[in-house]
């Protein structure tokens, strides 16, 4: 800014009365301007006619003309006259904006850019408002999580602008800290690669699913940028490790199974490589014992796997019909599978999972049986052999806090007689489960402190499950069966069994505090040798979630069937 305050040729001048008092501003005017206004200029200033002159207000004048940010040069002119002085501000004009050029910006197109942008060409230049748009720009990289994003340089050159976008991109991902983990294991689940846009939203997320991986106690993040490369930033992780491996003891009752004790141990760690590994055993009417190892972590690079096998005794069983109960029974079996599954597609929003399975069962010793009672399990016993594929599309949004979009599952299980199973069928079944925030229905219409968030919104969730087979009567290992915890929660475990199963699940999720919530539930549907939809079963309750160190607890109360039920669990049902 170029300022003068030629007071110097008043004092010159009226130097006798300069001395005595003020000189009285005769008048105020403005020159040098084109396209602004004088009224609009001198909207601003302090000095008017009638008043005396007095440089600290001159002062605040000119500074005042200039925020406007319509000029490049300010100054005041001072003509004395016969009974006091006439004031005139000197401007010059900033250039008429011809063009304005964005350069380096890869994000968004230049027209997305001048979405943001309130100056137009044609205008007179304008360097507060042009500040503001800077200012909008900035905010709309930012908002979409490129927080390093920032504008380098602007040039004006005789009213063509040019914006100069500094969009840091990805260097070196740098992990340090691990002992037992494997560095591969770590630099997997962190998507960013070198080259790649940094995008803190992105950035997060990986954060979070490596974090829960269980494997560490705290993940700490670091950033440089190598020196002589302002549009390159690392990454450097450092991650302090925890134990993975474990003993447990069980302690149980039931009031079906009795009591029941054992160990397992486990290591979700294994040598480092991300591998799940249990073994364990428990004693008592229901004895298992069982061994498992997997490798969960899957794209479209890298397969999923998982092997196991278990062996049970369960004794004084309860058979359920229609949701009564029929009778006792043991049962005895020995299971195997092994698995193998990947992502594929462009965004790896497709996967499948093929299981090769094994079972032999047997059922035997029917007792304690009530008058006319209903007997289509105990013919049941033999082998098994079975493949099941599974296909999956998920179409959540990974980078928020909350589910939102939907997943849907397909799922085939064939018995194959040519591998020595003794029976032979066709399942299948398909899966919908959908979730939608209603923040946007409630905006305005309640609002309790904020409760209900942007990252923590009221939501809607909804499942829906069709399945049959192409066998009217399933052995009972096989069946689909509905009820318990995961189902129809207001009636008994597997209280509902057969060939063919309708089930739908609808939830409302509303969030009381940062670790609370409650959850209003309906629960629909039944399993039956047919689809009767005249006969379905229902139940409506209410849940308490509660976010801890272990994760989230489940508390739901069901009303259906003949009596209420409490369930306790982990996380949530779908």
């Amino acid at each position: 800014m170029c300022v003068g305050v030629l007071l110097c040729a008043v004092m010159l001048t009226c130097s006798a009365a300069l001395a005595s008092e003020a000189p009285t501003v005769l008048s105020v005017g403005v020159t040098g301007n084109e396209r602004i206004t004088s009224e609009y200029i001198l909207g601003v200033v302090e000095t008017e006619p009638g008043s005396p002159l007095e440089r600290d207000i001159l002062q605040k004048d000119i500074e005042a003309i200039y925020n406007q940010g319509f000029f490049s040069f300010v100054d005041v002119e001072l003509r004395p006259e016969a009974t006091g002085v006439a004031v005139t501000y000197s401007v010059r004009e900033n250039p008429v904006i011809n063009t304005i050029t964005f350069t380096g910006n890869t994000i968004y197109k230049s027209e997305t850019l001048m979405k943001e942008v309130f100056s137009q060409v044609g205008t007179v230049f304008n360097r507060a408002f042009f500040r503001n748009d800077l200012d909008r720009i900035q905010e709309r990289y930012h908002k979409d999580g490129y927080v390093m994003v920032r504008i380098a340089d602007v040039r004006v050159d005789d009213g063509d602008i040019n914006i100069y976008i500094l969009e840091p991109r990805v260097g070196e991902v740098i992990i340090q800290g691990n002992k037992k983990t494997k560095t591969h294991v770590i630099r997997r689940e962190i998507k960013l690669k070198k080259g790649d846009l940094f995008n803190v939203v992105h950035f997060r997320h990986h954060l979070g699913k490596l974090q829960a991986m269980g494997y560490f106690e705290d993940v700490n993040v670091g950033f440089d940028t190598p020196d002589g490369q302002d549009d390159v930033v690392d990454l450097i992780l450092t991650v302090k490790e925890k134990k993975t491996a474990s003993i447990g003891l069980n302690l149980a009752y039931g009031t079906e199974s009795g009591f029941s004790g054992g160990l397992t141990y486990g290591d979700t760690n294994l040598s480092g490589l991300g591998y799940n590994f249990e073994v364990g055993f428990e004693e008592g009417d229901e004895a298992r014992y069982w061994g498992n190892i997997s490798s969960p972590y899957m794209d479209k690079d890298t397969f999923a796997w998982r092997i196991g096998v278990s062996k049970w005794n369960y004794e004084d069983r309860f058979y359920h019909y229609q949701g009564k109960k029929q009778f006792e029974y043991d049962e005895k079996a020995l299971s195997a599978y092994a698995g193998l599954g990947r992502k594929f597609g462009r965004d790896e929003e497709w996967s499948w999972f093929f299981t090769l399975r094994y079972l032999d069962v047997k059922y035997k010793n029917l007792h304690n049986a009530i008058p006319g009672y209903h007997d289509d399990l105990m013919k049941w016993s033999g082998t098994n052999v079975s493949a099941e594929l599974q296909f999956t599309l998920d179409r959540r949004d990974p980078y928020l806090p909350y589910p939102k979009g939907y997943v849907w599952e397909t799922y085939l299980e064939q018995a194959l007689e040519a591998l020595g199973s003794d029976f032979q069928y066709l399942k299948y079944w398909t899966q919908f489960r959908y979730y939608y925030p209603l923040n946007q229905f409630i905006d305005g219409l309640v609002d309790v402190d904020n409760m209900w968030t942007e990252d923590s919104p009221i939501l809607f969730a909804a499942r829906i499950r069709i399945g049959s087979s192409t066998k009217d009567e399933l052995p009972a290992f096989a069946r689909y069966s509905l009820g318990g915890i995961n189902s129809l929660r207001g009636y008994h475990s597997r209280s509902f069994e057969g060939s063919n199963v309708i089930l739908g699940n609808f939830e409302l999720r509303v969030p009381v505090q940062q670790n609370f919530s409650l959850v209003g539930f309906y629960d629909v549907g039944h399993a039956s040798g047919s689809l009767d939809w005249g006969n379905l079963k229902d139940n409506y309750g209410i849940g308490l979630r509660v976010k801890t160190p272990m994760g989230q607890l489940r508390l739901d109360y069901a009303t259906g069937g003949d009596e209420d039920r409490t369930y306790f669990g982990f996380g949530e049902m779908f």
